[in-house]
């Protein structure tokens, strides 16, 4: 039996991006929802859980950054950002709050599919002899179990709740623990991202993981930064 199509909603409150946002995710073969403004958004996620959801910044009733909030106090799926919004500190912020990727506008249509289905590939069961199915262990390293299968992390305070792209992070990590891996590395072997995007998102989800670890009483400094090169998970 084949799988359902993924389903995707696509949330901007100009007619032509979602035309074209739309369109081209449908031609991927994809589930696509529309919805014109944060507050909709939400209800919609809230109702019926997506896959993923491709997120404006600048939007009617509540704006994406606020909408994304509220989707995830109950919601890890990934959500990309699309912005007319291009400065650094701009980015940080999306990322920093729980998105996923952020994408600026003017963008290319192939551009947005390649991140579209990169990030559904990390949170989507694969087939088997897949390269990322080889991934299907458990790791346990410096206090931490971290269980690929059911994208499940626990250190000794309990479970460590983690969005699926820090999830992907850490599993990196602790796999390589011990290991200097350079950002380029992890923007690779984490998220499979084969074209050029600013390294930066890596340092903003290290910030995020080192966070969550510290939420759940794990020594965030297990991350160390290699300065001038990248990041080294610590072996205890």
């Amino acid at each position: 039996m084949s799988e359902s199509p993924a389903r995707i909603l696509v949330v901007d409150d100009e007619d032509s991006i979602t035309d074209v946002v739309s369109y081209n995710l449908k031609k991927e073969g994809y589930d696509v929802q529309v919805a014109a403004d944060g507050a909709t958004a939400v209800s919609m996620v809230n109702a019926s859980p997506f896959d993923l959801v491709v997120l404006d910044v600048m939007l009617p009733k509540m704006d994406g950054y606020e909408a994304l909030r509220h989707i995830r106090t109950n919601h890890s799926m990934p959500v990309l950002f699309l912005s007319a919004r291009d400065t650094e500190l701009d980015k940080v912020v999306g990322l920093e709050i729980g998105g996923d990727d952020y994408l600026a506008k003017p963008f290319g249509v192939r551009e947005l599919i390649a991140r579209v289905k990169a990030l559904l590939r990390r949170t989507s069961p694969q087939e088997p002899g897949s390269a990322v199915a080889d991934y299907n262990e458990v790791i346990e390293v410096s206090g931490i179990t971290l269980d690929e299968g059911t994208h499940m992390a626990v250190g000794q305070g309990g479970p460590i709740d983690l969005t699926p792209r820090e999830f992907e992070l850490l599993a990196t990590l602790m796999r390589h623990a011990g290991k200097v891996l350079s950002r380029d590395q992890l923007l690779h072997d984490a998220w499979g991202w084969e074209y050029l995007v600013e390294t930066k998102t890596v340092d903003t989800h290290v910030k995020r993981l080192r966070d969550k670890l510290e939420a759940a009483k794990v020594d965030p400094t297990l991350i160390e930064t290699v300065r001038g090169y990248g990041y080294r998970f610590k072996l205890l």
